[in-house]
């Protein structure tokens, strides 16, 4: 005669890998998808904050008719910004647009009547509030990267992740040019 309990036990035992295997899969893809919509809230925030150059690109163009280089590494910056397709390309080209953006904004300093312009205080208002929103949205999408990537290299997971070919990815890291980014002292007047 079989004991049913020792059946339970043999089930049970039976049943726990693939039980493993399943919830740490489902974790996995609920914090890869967790990464892909802190992804979207940046690309939303960078996008309007693209929308914004143009308007700061005249404005500062009506004021200093000799800073045509400056004008010009920002629309080409601009640019390459929105023609980049892959994550990494799109994070690069994000990162040099800033540098550019400071450099634009950062000319507006030798232009007093241009400072005074409420049009350009307006434009430089909108994009500080900008820059704001995506440093918040990039901390999240780090976050959630980090979370992804520690579950990625914890077991089971650094298993299922192999099973599944899921990758790391790459964090919004500013690196050394995050001093020129994250400064508030680049946009006063």
């Amino acid at each position: 005669m079989i004991d049913i309990g020792l059946v339970l036990v043999v089930a049970a035992l039976a049943a726990a890998p693939f039980y493993i295997v399943v919830t740490t899969r489902n974790r996995l893809v609920a914090l890869d998808q967790r990464c892909e919509t802190a992804y979207a809230d940046i690309d939303a925030h960078l996008k309007h904050r693209q929308n914004l150059i143009p308007g700061l690109v005249e404005t500062v163009r009506g004021f200093t008719k000799h800073e045509h280089d400056v004008l010009l590494g920002v629309t080409e910056a601009r640019t390459a910004a929105l023609n980049a397709i892959r994550p990494e390309a799109r994070l690069e080209a994000e990162k040099n647009l800033s540098q550019t953006i400071n450099t634009l904004i950062g000319t507006a300093e030798r232009y007093p009547e241009l400072r005074a312009s409420s049009h350009f205080a307006a434009l430089r208002d909108e994009f500080v509030a900008a820059e704001n929103r995506i440093t918040a949205s990039r901390r999240f999408y780090n976050l959630a990267v980090g979370e992804y990537g520690a579950t990625l290299r914890q077991f089971p997971g650094s298993l299922i992740a192999r099973l599944w070919k899921m990758q790391l990815r790459k964090p919004f890291d500013l690196g050394i040019e995050r001093v020129l980014i994250d400064e508030p002292a680049a946009f006063k007047f």
